[in-house]
C-alpha cells in the first residue's frame, strides 16, 4: 500500500454542459450532467465504472437572448424550459451539495473534487459562472478543472492544435454514443478520462 504523504487524494467529476449561446450571462446553460470518473490517490487511479454516481438538471433560461442553432444541439425546447426548467439557484445549490458529498470516498478517505471536461474551456466557464452567480462559491475552487484535450496532447506528445477525438487511438475512445444529452455525454467523457489516465502513452504503446 502506498503512503498519502505529499499526495492530495482527488475525485474526478466529468461534467458536460448544453447551452443556448457561447458565454454565460447573456446566454443560458440549459442543461448539465455530471458523473464520477474515478478516484486518484497514493495507491493509484481507480475508475468509477458503470454504476458511478451522477447528477443531471435541465434549467430555466436566465435571459431572453438565445442562439437557435446552439439550443438545437441539445434538442431541448425553450418554452418547456421556461415553464418547467429547474430554477438555476436551486439546481446549483443541489449540485454543489452533491459534489461536496463526493469528498468522502473509498475507504473513508477525504478527496478533493476536480472537474474534467472535453473541452473544459467551454463547460467550465458555464459551471463556474453559474456556481459563483447563484451560490457564491465553487466546490471545485477557482481552478479545479482538467481538460481532456490537453491531457491527451501531453500523454501523446503531440501539438495541441488539431487534437480531436478522431486523432486519438481507437482503444481510447469510449464504446458509448455521443448524444448531446448532458448526462450521456458526461458518462462518455468519464470513460475517456479513465482510459487516458490508464493509457501508457504513445511511446510505451509503440515499445510494446
Amino acid at each position: 500500500m502506498g503512503s498519502n504523504r505529499g499526495v492530495t487524494p482527488t475525485v474526478y467529476v466529468s461534467v458536460d454542459v448544453e447551452a443556448d449561446g457561447p458565454i454565460p450571462g447573456p446566454y443560458s446553460m440549459v442543461s448539465f450532467g455530471a458523473a464520477v470518473a474515478g478516484w486518484h490517490d497514493a495507491d493509484g487511479f481507480r475508475r468509477a465504472g458503470g454504476q458511478a454516481a451522477s447528477f443531471y438538471r435541465e434549467l430555466r433560461p436566465i435571459s431572453a437572448d438565445y442562439n437557435p442553432e446552439a439550443l438545437a444541439v441539445s434538442g431541448l425546447d425553450r418554452a418547456a424550459l421556461e415553464a418547467g426548467g429547474a430554477q438555476p439557484a436551486a439546481a446549483m445549490r443541489e449540485f454543489a451539495q452533491w459534489v461536496e458529498r463526493l469528498r468522502t470516498g473509498p475507504g473513508g478517505r477525504r478527496y478533493r473534487p476536480v472537474m474534467v471536461a472535453y473541452p473544459a474551456v467551454y463547460d467550465w466557464q458555464f459551471v463556474y459562472w453559474y456556481l459563483i452567480r447563484f451560490t457564491g462559491s465553487s466546490p471545485f475552487g477557482h481552478s479545479g478543472c482538467m481538460d481532456l484535450k490537453t491531457l491527451y496532447a501531453a500523454r501523446a506528445g503531440v501539438p495541441f492544435a488539431g487534437v480531436g477525438k478522431r486523432s486519438m487511438p481507437p482503444e481510447l475512445l469510449p464504446d458509448l454514443p455521443h448524444t448531446h444529452h448532458a448526462l450521456d455525454d458526461a458518462r462518455e467523457q468519464a470513460v475517456l478520462f479513465a482510459n487516458l489516465l490508464e493509457w501508457p502513452g504513445v511511446d510505451a504503446a509503440e515499445r510494446a
